[in-house]
């Protein structure tokens, strides 16, 4: 199984882009899907996450009204929108997935939840 993200780039602030993590060698959905980045000389933080069963997105306070998180099951493929960007958005944006049940909603915060994580892809925002 591999999960193959895409989309980042350089973007002056306040403008958009929208990565991808597609899905390759599973056929069956996932329980959760997510968004994690990393900034140079910091730690890896959560973004956002969206269930399978009932598309819940859950967000990172700093992201909460600009990022979007979204999924097609059909292609077990989930997308981050990620408009009005500032230059502290910058960072390497990692996609993962979770194939165990999660009790409670405050585990899709947590990385120890995600059993596959893609290759990451940058984001440059630029001031």
């Amino acid at each position: 199984v591999q999960l193959q993200a895409c989309g980042g780039g350089l973007v002056q602030a306040g403008g958009s882009l929208r990565l991808s993590c597609a899905t390759s060698g599973r056929t069956f959905s996932w329980n959760a899907m997510a968004w994690f980045r990393q900034a140079p000389g910091k730690e890896r933080e959560f973004v956002a996450a969206i269930t399978w069963s009932n598309s819940r997105m859950y967000y990172q306070e700093f992201v909460r009204g600009r990022f979007t998180i979204s999924r097609d099951n059909a292609r077990n493929t989930v997308y981050l929108q990620m408009n009005s960007l500032n230059p502290e958005d910058t960072a390497v944006y990692y996609c993962a997935a979770a194939d165990q049940v999660v009790l409670f909603g405050v585990q899709y915060y947590s990385q120890r939840t995600y059993n596959y994580w893609g290759q990451g892809t940058q984001v440059t925002v630029s001031s």
